[in-house]
């Protein structure tokens, strides 16, 4: 099983990625970041898969095993490319975007950062000194403030005036407060109050507060170690009680907006009605009904770390609705875990049918038809960029909500911890989830072509409801994902005409036999995704014991 994730993360490296420009030199810069977020997280779940030290001595004697060597080998590899990225990444250009660009940014710095942390832990022994500590720490700074920078521009988006709360998606168009940039919001608010381990950096580009250069005196005091190069007011402590507020802020505003269907998923936002004529409109009134994959799947992510940072259960409760709500929406009723079994010798590959298909409908819902998670654009081979990276951030944060909770306090006082009876429930609620997982992973690694590359439409290989799906937009809904020329038109019409037209994407279409090479085809995005999914499946059969492996 490890060696399927392990091939779709090679192929996104191999032949993806631009190491001489620390770039994947086809993403934009928010899918650039996502896909840098499943780099960190998919070397995270490599380094579990194994046991083993890295003593951090030149004892010729001290050798770790050949499996070890090639697992450290690997991760070294790839942990390079994170850093190549870090320098690749254009942080000025993002800085002007919206403000869930810049979120998926910290996001994916702090997942970084929480890699280095764990493989640390993990396989090198705090002796008491760097020089046998993973090299990879010494990013840590840089990665944090990174985080820290693109957080306090990010954070300018909320304002409690218009709708009561929330952020606004872009400053650049008449008020939008969608569903995206509020989790991320969330997810990244209580990720900074868990995973920043600080930052003292007073370099440029401080944030929104700062953006002139400090002084070369500040640059030379911190070259000769001084402790007064910054300011009191320029550190950021870690556990920061601020971010833990703004995630509830967060929260409350989200779940109380009413921005769920009846369906109990998440529609894509609110407009202002007449705001563009009469300013002093401030409710939201306008529910754009349109529903995206990767709407219902950042905030889990967030609703997890709320329960880790209050110890409040509701938190939880409410993600356990909200998946059961997207897996409903694909047409699947089977949610017996114990109805799918594995052997350590069983072949996860693609199969026309689920092991326990008679338990499953084949209706097709909101999100997809026969299990599969599916983006409304999809089976028309129509997505844009943007939605080629749904379904894969929806797995990401789907895999980080139902990873085993702590059954000790990460900081005491500051983070809260599982009781038995919670630890179980969150267990085996998401064991029930394993099957579904484990479908739509096998319908991913199906799409793949002879050189390994993930297509962007995993139920394809349901040849016979292909003549039967119509792309068929909910009433009400405005998909400017797919057709952002929306965005120059009616509710998100631009408040600032300059520069609006570079958010308006010039698209190419490629017809072909393949369903996934329709459109935009096979790329970054799509692997991407593929890679998210497949993580995902190994996740949860490693954590419910169902399947157990290494790389060959």
């Amino acid at each position: 099983m490890l060696q399927y994730l392990y091939n779709a993360l090679s192929v996104m490296q191999d032949q993806y990625f631009s190491l001489w420009l620390g770039k994947w030199t086809t993403a934009i810069d928010w899918t650039a970041a996502v896909v840098g977020t499943d780099l960190a997280a998919t070397l995270s779940s490599l380094s579990r898969s194994l046991s083993y030290t890295v003593l951090g001595t030149f004892d010729k004697t001290q050798k770790l095993d050949v499996k070890a060597q090639m697992v450290e080998s690997e991760i070294n590899k790839y942990f390079g490319h994170l850093i190549t990225y870090y320098f690749g990444q254009d942080y000025f250009s993002i800085r002007m975007q919206a403000y869930d660009d810049m979120l998926w940014v910290v996001l994916g710095w702090l997942e970084a950062i929480q890699l280095i942390k764990t493989h640390s832990e993990r396989h090198y022994p705090d002796n008491g000194n760097e020089r046998g500590a993973w090299h990879a720490q010494q990013f840590i700074p840089a990665f944090a403030h990174r985080a820290r920078v693109f957080y306090e521009l990010a954070e300018e988006g909320w304002d409690w005036v218009l709708c009561g709360g929330g952020m606004i998606w872009n400053p650049l168009l008449l008020p939008y407060k969608n569903a995206i940039t509020n989790q991320l919001y969330i997810s990244a608010s209580i990720s900074m109050y868990l995973h920043f381990p600080g930052d003292d950096n007073c370099s440029p580009f401080m944030g929104a507060a700062e953006r002139h250069q400090p002084g070369w005196n500040l640059f030379r005091a911190e070259e000769q170690g001084s402790t007064f190069a910054c300011s009191e007011s320029d550190r950021k402590p870690k556990y920061d009680p601020m971010y833990l507020t703004n995630a509830i802020n967060g929260y409350n505003w989200l779940a109380n907006s009413g921005m769920l269907n009846a369906q109990g998923l998440y529609t894509d936002g609110f407009h202002i009605s007449g705001y563009a004529q009469n300013h002093s409109k401030t409710e939201c009134d306008e529910r754009n009904e349109m529903v995206y994959t990767y709407n219902q799947g950042v905030i889990l992510s967030g609703l997890r770390g709320l329960w880790e940072a209050t110890g409040r259960i509701s938190y939880l409760n409410d993600g356990y609705e909200l998946v059961g709500n997207v897996i409903r929406s694909t047409g699947w009723t089977d949610v017996d875990f114990s109805s799918v079994t594995f052997t350590d010798h069983q072949d996860p590959s693609p199969s026309p049918t689920h092991p326990n298909e008679a338990s499953q409908t084949t209706d097709r819902g909101t999100l997809g038809a026969n299990g599969v998670l599916t983006e409304l654009c999809d089976p028309m081979g129509t997505c844009s960029q943007d939605s080629q990276t749904f379904k894969g951030i929806f797995f990401h944060h789907l895999t980080a909500f139902c990873a085993p909770l702590p059954t000790f306090p990460a900081r005491r006082g500051k983070t809260h911890y599982a009781s038995h009876d919670t630890y179980d429930l969150h267990r085996k609620s998401c064991d029930a989830y394993a099957p579904w997982v484990i479908r739509n992973a096998q319908s991913a690694l199906g799409t793949r072509d002879e050189n390994g590359k993930f297509g962007a439409w995993w139920g394809a290989g349901n040849r016979e409801r292909q003549d039967e799906v119509d792309e068929v937009l909910p009433r009400d809904a405005l998909d400017y994902r797919n057709d952002p020329e929306l965005l120059l038109t009616g509710n998100f019409s631009s408040m600032l005409d300059e520069g609006i037209q570079e958010l308006v994407e010039k698209r190419s279409w490629i017809d072909g036999g393949d369903p996934n090479e329709r459109g935009r085809g096979r790329t970054v995005e799509t692997q991407g995704g593929g890679v998210a999914v497949v993580r995902a499946m190994w996740e949860f059969l490693r954590q419910s014991g169902g399947y157990d492996d290494e790389l060959q």
